[in-house]
């Protein structure tokens, strides 16, 4: 099933990221808590996508699985910067090869080797290319780009990345998932400035429970996102004790869930860092709400 088709739907529901294992060694563990979360029925589920193309083989392995075994719409996250044309025609023949409907359409982060290196030659600069070569490939695949809700570490301004968020739609991106945001008030003035500069594509808010208090700055860095006074003080709180801050973690970010319903969102995307019990205690405190029963 397409995502544009789920994001459709009137009922509210819930979507998952996982991502696939760096080694062989812990593949069998990843996909076993892949499994889990597949098992507890989300609308779709997402696998990222290895720096470089590393992890590749795994992204499909994990969906694939994830999709054949539990029937769960599953959404390949495909990254292009420093890839050639023929390396990612191959990636996209082998998700289309898995029976996988939806890309996620990233530049990806450039490898710290190659970050000086001299790039005019290179195939692809930035996710637009990507969007582009997918929507004159294969047409049918339904494609999805990222967005930030905070503006993009490397654009001048919002106002700036929101054009280029434009042009990722006009190109062929049919629906956006944002980075991780805290603060839904950021969300919904973000969403009102894209409407404003004509972009009519649905926008999916993305949620990351902070269940440890060391994935907190490794959040502001990864993502630049604005951590709000309530949940610093929420850290500053429970950080120290593991078992209430798993739980004050899974609150606030049902809290913010049941807001953004509230408001009208009907899909929200759950950065779950691959931890089942998370995703399953998220579920059960929006159980009546989504009519889900764990």
């Amino acid at each position: 099933m397409k995502i544009t088709d789920i994001l459709k739907k009137p009922e509210m529901s819930l979507s998952f990221e996982v991502f696939p294992p760096k080694k062989e060694t812990s593949y069998e563990s990843v996909k076993e808590a892949t499994e889990r979360i597949a098992a507890l029925g989300p609308s779709f589920m997402s696998v990222t996508y290895g720096a470089g193309g590393g992890t590749s083989a795994y992204t499909l392995a994990i969906g694939k699985n994830i999709k054949d075994r539990y029937g769960v719409p599953l959404l390949a996250h495909l990254t292009c910067i420093s890839s050639t044309k023929e390396k990612v025609r191959e990636q996209i023949k082998a998700i289309q090869d898995a029976g996988i409907e939806n890309v996620m359409a990233l530049r990806g982060d450039i490898p710290e080797e190659l970050k000086d290196a001299d790039r005019t030659g290179w195939d692809y600069h930035y996710a637009i290319d990507l969007i582009r070569e997918l929507k004159e490939s294969c047409p049918e695949i339904c494609i999805g780009a990222a967005c930030y809700p905070e503006v993009h570490p490397e654009s001048r301004n919002q106002a700036e990345d929101i054009l280029h968020l434009k042009e990722k739609t006009e190109a062929g991106a049919s629906f956006l998932t944002t980075q991780m945001v805290f603060d839904n008030s950021l969300f919904f003035t973000f969403l009102y400035k894209l409407r404003e500069a004509g972009v009519t594509v649905p926008v999916i808010p993305g949620i990351m429970p902070i269940t440890n208090s060391n994935q907190v700055e490794r959040a502001i860095r990864l993502s630049g996102a604005f951590m709000p006074r309530r949940f610093r003080t929420i850290v500053d709180r429970f950080g120290e004790d593991p078992a209430a801050m798993k739980q004050a973690g899974i609150i606030y970010a049902t809290d913010q869930i049941i807001d953004l319903y509230a408001n009208g969102i009907t899909n929200v995307h759950v950065y779950s860092m691959n931890k089942p019990d998370v995703a399953a205690g998220i579920l059960k405190n929006l159980s009546d709400i989504l009519g889900k029963s764990l």
